[in-house]
């Protein structure tokens, strides 16, 4: 799931003319110069530990700050704590997960991976699916804010929630930064 997620997410928000360089599980590959490692053991921003998933660790450093994200790290949290509680138990107390929406995010993820040719090929078919959860995000804060949005009748409300999800999309200035900061510019 980070895998995939954090490059959409460096993609969206901090460069979209990013690439990235995939190591083989256990290699020891030196990046390349210029390039910031990510979702590898020993790196700042590491596989997902104590100090939370990587995509987590993408939003801290940039500072990035928007709710509709921290909606979406906690759902590939939860997706992260059902597939260790698959591996070690065998089950998942769903209870017990932030999210449960992450369940399914999993399934979709090992589903992408099945028909991907290879971790480029998956970030390229996963993009429009995480623009899809992350616009699902954005509904959920915008329900928050205006609930009084649950009260309009249906098919109605699909107007209004893609009015004002389209509206706060094109004011939002978050997702700005530097492009060279993240990876390797090819040229």
């Amino acid at each position: 799931m980070d895998r995939v997620a954090s490059p959409w997410l460096i993609k969206r928000f901090i460069d979209s003319d990013a690439e990235f360089i995939f190591v083989p599980f256990g290699s020891d590959v030196k990046p390349p110069s210029g390039a910031i490692p990510f979702a590898l053991p020993g790196v700042e921003l590491g596989i997902h530990d104590a100090d939370g998933s990587t995509f987590r660790k993408i939003l801290r450093k940039y500072k990035i700050e928007d709710r509709a994200l921290e909606i979406l790290a906690t759902i590939i949290d939860s997706g992260i704590t059902h597939v260790f509680s698959q591996i070690e138990r065998g089950y998942t107390d769903v209870a017990a997960l932030k999210d449960p929406v992450g369940i399914g995010l999993d399934a979709l993820s090992q589903g992408m991976m099945n028909i991907s040719a290879n971790d480029n090929d998956n970030i390229d078919k996963s993009l429009i699916f995480y623009d899809s959860l992350y616009a699902y995000c954005r509904l959920k804060v915008l329900e928050s804010d205006k609930p009084e949005i649950l009260n309009v009748p249906i098919p109605e409300r699909w107007n209004v929630i893609k009015r004002e999800l389209t509206a706060t999309h094109m004011s939002d200035s978050s997702a700005s930064g530097d492009p060279a900061l993240y990876h390797r510019q090819v040229s």
